[in-house]
C-alpha cells in the first residue's frame, strides 16, 4: 500500500496502534503455568475490544487469533490448550490484524521469566538488528541491501538467518508487495522502498538453521537444522528520512 490520503494515514496508525497495543499487553499477560491457548484468547478479546479482526483468521483461516510459537519452533505455533508456558521459555508472539479495511502486523520473541536456557543474546541481536535495520531505510533503499546489512549483523553477533522467511508490504491487505524483504542478500532483488509504503519488516535471527520447515499440522514452522530462533517486526512507511513505525506501542524496544 501506498499511502496517499490523510484518511489513509488515519487509519494505518488506529491498526498499528491496535496491534501494538495487543502485543504489547500479551507479553506482559504472558505467565508460567498458563496455556498458549488461554494467551491467544486474552490476544483475541484485545482485538475484538478494539474493534478489530485477526488477520491471519480472516486471511488463512488460521486456527486462533494470533501465532504462538515457543522454543524451537520459528513461527505460525497453533494456540493450544495443552502447550502450558514454563520457565525460561524462549515465546514468539505474532499478532495482525485489520481494522477498517487497513491491515498491520508486527512481532516480537521474549524470555518468560528467568532467562534459564540463555536466549538473551539471541534475542537481543534480533531486536538490535531489526532496529537498525529499519534505521536504514529510506525512498529508493535497495531491498537487497536491507537483507544483506541483516546477515552481516547476525554473522557479527554469532548467529544466522532464516533464509526462506521474509518481511512483507501490507496495508489494504495482509500480505501486499513487495513480497519477500528477506533477511539475506539476494541478488536477483533489483526492488527498492518506495516513499509512502507501507512494509512489515521482521528479523529472523537463528543459532543453527538457515530454513524454515512447515510441521505436519500445515502451519507450525521449525529450523531445518534445529535450534532457536528470535523473531521481532515493525510496520512502518518509508519515507524520505526516518521511517515512520506505525507500531511503536508494542515496545519491543523497550
Amino acid at each position: 500500500m501506498s499511502i496517499a490520503t490523510q484518511d489513509e494515514w488515519n487509519g494505518m496508525r488506529e491498526i498499528g496502534n491496535v496491534v501494538g497495543i495487543t502485543l504489547e499487553k500479551m507479553r506482559t499477560h504472558a505467565r508460567v503455568g498458563m496455556s498458549t491457548k488461554e494467551l491467544d484468547e486474552y490476544g483475541g478479546n484485545l482485538l475484538r475490544s478494539m474493534g478489530a479482526n485477526s488477520a491471519p483468521a480472516v486471511s488463512y483461516g488460521f486456527p486462533g487469533y494470533t501465532c504462538i510459537s515457543v522454543n524451537h519452533e520459528i513461527a505460525h505455533g497453533i494456540p493450544s490448550s495443552t502447550r502450558i508456558l514454563q520457565e525460561g521459555d524462549l515465546i514468539n508472539i505474532d499478532v495482525s490484524a485489520e481494522k477498517n479495511g487497513f491491515w498491520a502486523d508486527n512481532g516480537g520473541s521474549f524470555v518468560l521469566g528467568t532467562d534459564q536456557h540463555q536466549h538473551h543474546a539471541l534475542v537481543s541481536a534480533s531486536k538490535n538488528i531489526l532496529k537498525k535495520a529499519i534505521g536504514q531505510i529510506r525512498h529508493n533503499t535497495s531491498i537487497s541491501s536491507i537483507g544483506k546489512l541483516i546477515e552481516t549483523e547476525a554473522a557479527k553477533a554469532g548467529f544466522t538467518v532464516i533464509r526462506n522467511l521474509a518481511g512483507h508490504g501490507t496495508g489494504r491487505n495482509l500480505h501486499e508487495a513487495p513480497h519477500e524483504i528477506l533477511n539475506c542478500y539476494d541478488r536477483y532483488n533489483r526492488e527498492s522502498f518506495k516513499k509512502n509504503s507501507v512494509v512489515a519488516v521482521e528479523t529472523f535471527i537463528s543459532t543453527r538453521s538457515s530454513l524454515a520447515r512447515e510441521g505436519k499440522d500445515g502451519w507450525t514452522l521449525t529450523g531445518n537444522k534445529g535450534g532457536f530462533v528470535a523473531q521481532h517486526e515493525h510496520t512502518i512507511v518509508v519515507t524520505d528520512g526516518e521511517p515512520i513505525i506505525l507500531t511503536h506501542l508494542n515496545g519491543i524496544w523497550n
